[in-house]
């Protein structure tokens, strides 16, 4: 399933793709031009604007109800049965893209010789050529995924 965010949830839109799902976000676009992308790439629009949701006919879509970015994602994969296409770490966050694996011998060309020395999997963007591995910030994310996954378990 294909997204397109507004921009007022440029949050949900980032933890979406860490969880694997393909989106779209726009820091600043028009409504009219949101709408163009949603239709043209048959994307399903999330939005907390009731004003562009009405516009947005023919469309997919669904109304966000929470301002809190964690219960945005949960509605999300329930209203559209997501929670077994959970992903995390498969797509670039800059470009959307799905990662390629990386052998740690050939991304020691593409990193510090720090993070060759602690990290221990890598992958790379065959679009944009960054290269993602669990960082400092890794054990931050996985707090925070396990405890949005978790609580579908619950």
């Amino acid at each position: 399933m294909e997204f397109i965010a507004d921009c007022m949830l440029g949050k949900l839109a980032k933890w979406l793709k860490i969880l694997g799902f393909d989106v779209i976000y726009f820091p600043k676009i028009e409504d009219k031009e949101l709408l163009a992308h949603a239709r043209k790439e048959g994307r399903v629009l999330l939005s907390r604007d009731h004003a562009l949701l009405d516009m947005a006919r023919g469309l997919k879509k669904l109304f966000i109800e929470s301002e809190a970015w964690e219960d945005q994602i949960r509605q999300v994969l329930d209203h559209f049965s997501l929670w077994r296409e959970v992903a995390p770490y498969s797509r670039c966050l800059g470009c959307n893209v799905k990662l390629k694996p990386l052998p740690k011998s050939q991304a020691a060309n593409l990193v510090a010789p720090f993070v060759l020395k602690k990290a221990d999997s890598f992958a790379i963007c065959p679009s944009c050529g960054q290269v993602f591995w669990p960082g400092t910030h890794f054990d931050d994310m996985e707090d925070k995924l396990a405890e949005i996954l978790d609580k579908k378990k619950a």
